[in-house]
């Protein structure tokens, strides 16, 4: 072993990364390698979202249209012929939110109307949300009872 043949163990040293900002002759003065001076060489620069560098941004050169109502009730609808075909399907004798949830149908916080399109052969009962006129008449002349569920 000779003193020009040493060298540090594996691992032991690592080169150090860029020194940024240590003037013109380094290479890596003046900008520090970030493109420009400024708001967006610092620490902590955040451009607005859907900024457009001083073109007017989509969201401000489009018009607002319309409203959303925050009272609205979004019900899932059901015909009575589609439930005359589920009822068949899936041997259903009760038509609720928990029946129509166990056979996947739908999601647990959705609420049930019940709409009175196609005909009603089976005898069943109804426990859901809302129901129109036509429905009810068409349960009730079918020898099914309906329950509105609030």
């Amino acid at each position: 072993m000779n003193l020009h043949t040493l060298k540090p163990a594996e691992g032991s040293t690592h080169r150090d990364g860029k020194r940024l900002g240590r003037g013109n002759s380094s290479g890596k003065g003046g900008t520090s390698t970030k493109g420009n001076k400024g708001a967006q060489s610092r620490a902590g620069y955040n451009q607005r979202r859907g900024s457009e560098g001083g073109q007017m941004p989509l969201h401000r050169r489009l018009p607002k249209r319309g409203f959303k109502n925050i009272n609205r009730i979004d019900y899932k609808v059901l015909n009575i012929g589609q439930i005359d075909d589920l009822a068949t399907r899936y041997e259903l004798q009760e038509i609720s939110p928990e029946s129509l949830y166990v056979t996947g149908l739908l999601n647990r916080t959705d609420l049930i109307k019940i709409l009175g399109r196609g005909e009603l052969k089976t005898k069943l009962t109804f426990k859901v949300n809302a129901a129109s006129e036509t429905a009810k008449k068409a349960i009730e002349a079918a020898g099914g009872t309906l329950e509105i569920v609030i």
